[in-house]
């Protein structure tokens, strides 16, 4: 719960700090700038909203790893729900009505988190998991779209240090194996969902796990 609410709030502000030119810059996922990321924000605050009042009625079919479905291809930002968000984003027009939209939205996501019962079981994507596991995977959600958010903008924040943790955690237990020691959480992340493309040295480093990796999470 205290890396959900520390890692979305850290995201939040970033969007909060950016100036009107910052929107129009490329962001980290392929095909959206960061006014498409942002209003991709957008859509992750009200699934939070809408998955947290979404009883299961089931036992848990799903943790925090298995939340994440492992893609065979990167997306390309041609997908027609990728193409939606580059149309919604658009239509805001002024970037501070999207941020003004992400604020208010993503308000209520983080109170929706902090009164939720961790116990809960709640169905999304037709799986059932705890609270306590949706909002961990979502860490790892609020973790790669920070760095997403901050590909192109240098002096932004980073992601805080428990997510980055924490996140790295999860992808290797995605992974089903750990990244070298000499790896950063960030370049963990960075290497393993394909952000960015491994040095000669990772390579050497990684040996048969490099055959696993990246990840494309979906």
């Amino acid at each position: 719960m205290e890396e959900f609410l520390e890692s979305w709030g850290a995201l939040r502000a970033v969007v909060r700090g950016l100036a009107e030119r910052d929107f129009e810059r490329p962001s980290g996922c392929a095909g959206w700038l960061v006014r498409d990321l942002v209003c991709h924000l957008v859509i992750d605050a009200q699934d939070v909203l809408i998955t947290l009042v979404t009883p299961a009625g089931t036992e848990p079919t799903a943790d925090a790893a298995r939340y994440w479905t492992v893609l065979d291809h990167p997306p390309t930002g041609e997908d027609p729900l990728d193409a939606l968000i580059v149309r919604l984003a658009a239509a805001y027009g002024e970037p501070h009505l999207l941020t003004f939209h992400l604020d208010d939205l993503g308000s209520a996501a983080a109170r929706a988190a902090e009164l939720a019962d961790p116990g809960l079981r709640v169905r999304t994507q037709d799986k059932a998991l705890t609270v306590a596991d949706y909002l961990t995977a979502y860490v790892l959600e609020w973790t790669l779209h920070h760095l997403d958010l901050t590909a192109h903008l240098p002096h932004a924040a980073p992601p805080p240090p428990k997510g980055l943790a924490r996140s790295r955690a999860l992808l290797e237990e995605i992974a089903g194996a750990a990244f070298p020691s000499s790896f950063t959480d960030r370049d963990a992340l960075l290497v393993g969902t394909g952000r960015r493309a491994p040095t000669a040295s990772e390579l050497a480093e990684l040996g048969p796990r490099a055959t696993r990796l990246p990840l494309f999470l979906g």
